[in-house]
């Protein structure tokens, strides 16, 4: 796995995780729910990033976040909740 620079931007109830190469972009987008709810909307990397492992990076970003500020991860995104079922480790950053 290539090492990556997330950036985290939020606007009111919506937001994304991004890694920037070039004019590429890879980004995991969210929704809030509540304040101690996030829905992990869509993942979507672009070629340019294919096999670097942005995708799985963009989800542990989400995670870790999920861990440090207190609030539960609702994989909506179906690249999300297959990690989520890959990763048995982050159990408790998702919603049961």
């Amino acid at each position: 796995m290539t090492d990556h620079v997330i950036s985290r931007e939020q606007t009111g109830p919506a937001g994304r995780y991004t890694i920037r190469h070039g004019e590429a972009e890879a980004e995991l987008t969210f929704t809030l729910i509540s304040p101690t709810l996030i829905s992990a909307d869509h993942t979507g990397v672009p070629d340019a990033f294919r096999g670097t492992g942005a995708g799985v990076a963009l989800v542990t970003r989400m995670v870790e976040d999920a861990r440090v500020k207190g609030f539960k991860i609702v994989p909506s995104c179906p690249f999300v909740n297959a990690q989520r079922l890959r990763h048995s480790d982050w159990a408790d950053a998702f919603q049961a």
